[in-house]
């Protein structure tokens, strides 16, 4: 039933689009997904007559060739993780973590990240974001970073701003977005943290996470950063 309404509301023009916004061409990162063309906002006014779908559909939803299909089900986990107790959560973290494959763009990552790993973590051992840092895999390493997102809203900067060091030299442009992104809202809620971070690594940072990382500085003070004039520190 939710494919073929799914079906219903899939749009050709749309699909088209998304296929070259999301970068599905051959040699692409995501090269070969398939879109139905269905907006974000209408599969999320889809979730609540959703709720009682059976936990099997919604990964099999999850394991779709469709995009939208995997981004709908990853909203069904996070409404149902939010309201189930511990043992929901565990069984839904669990469920996310095995299926990061199918987790494969930068849009399902920053949609779910923070809150089914970020949050089922916060109280937890984090070593694991560590272990997935080193993934060969470009979404896992994103959603390790975007994940932080979660203890950033709390007041807690420490693993972000680890995991950002971890993250320095890694190849992929789509990591640099996602980490100076992260940065940028660490200096949202404490610029002194921030600038330290950065007195200490900018002239290593590639240049778009330097670019997301001080956008919201003064333009005199991002300038200096760009242009390679504040004094680095040790340490």
């Amino acid at each position: 039933m939710i494919i073929k309404n799914l079906e219903v509301l899939s749009n050709p023009e749309a699909a088209l689009f998304a296929q070259r916004f999301f970068k599905t061409g051959p040699g692409e990162y995501a090269e070969g997904d398939l879109f139905r063309g269905i907006r974000v906002p209408v599969l999320r006014k889809m979730v609540p007559s959703l709720d009682g779908t059976p936990l099997p559909e919604v990964i099999r939803l999850l394991e779709s060739a469709f995009h939208e299909d995997r981004l709908l089900a990853l909203l069904l986990l996070m409404r149902r993780f939010a309201k189930g107790n511990d043992a929901v959560r565990q069984h839904i973290h669990e469920i996310y973590l095995s299926h990061t494959r199918f987790i494969n763009n930068w849009d399902l990552v920053d949609i779910s990240a923070q809150y089914l790993v970020g949050a089922f973590l916060r109280s937890r051992d984090r070593s694991l974001l560590y272990q997935l840092a080193a993934s060969k895999s470009l979404w896992e390493r994103r959603i390790v970073i975007t994940a932080t997102f979660h203890f950033i809203r709390k007041g807690e900067f420490e693993d972000t701003l680890a995991l950002a060091e971890l993250l320095l030299d890694d190849p992929q442009e789509l990591l640099h977005k996602a980490t100076g992104w992260m940065l940028r809202e660490v200096g949202k809620r404490d610029l002194p943290t921030l600038e330290s971070f950065l007195q200490r690594h900018y002239p290593r940072m590639p240049r778009v996470m330097l670019r997301y990382a001080i956008e919201r500085l003064p333009e005199e003070r991002r300038l200096l950063y760009l242009k390679g004039l504040v004094t680095t520190r040790r340490g």
